[in-house]
């Protein structure tokens, strides 16, 4: 799921060589922190935040097979 995430995230922005994903796991959860270019945070949340809520369903959807609670944060 990590590769999920860099992927969507580098057809977003302009400068895909500074997308990176850290994962961090807990005991129930799996968090994806993403870091990007500081230019490209508003395009990966996006107005109002649609990109970001997007992308989180879609990484979320993907999870179930894990059964593990997945979130999405966009570390700038």
């Amino acid at each position: 799921m990590e590769d999920l995430v860099k992927v969507i995230a580098k057809a977003l922005v302009d400068h895909p060589e500074d997308v990176h994903v850290e994962v961090v796991e807990k005991e129930h959860v799996i968090v994806y922190e993403l870091t990007v270019n500081p230019d490209d945070v508003g395009k990966v949340i996006g107005k109002q935040g649609r990109i970001a809520k997007a992308l989180r369903t879609v990484v979320t959807s993907a999870a179930v097979k894990v059964n593990k609670r997945v979130t999405v944060d966009i570390v700038s």
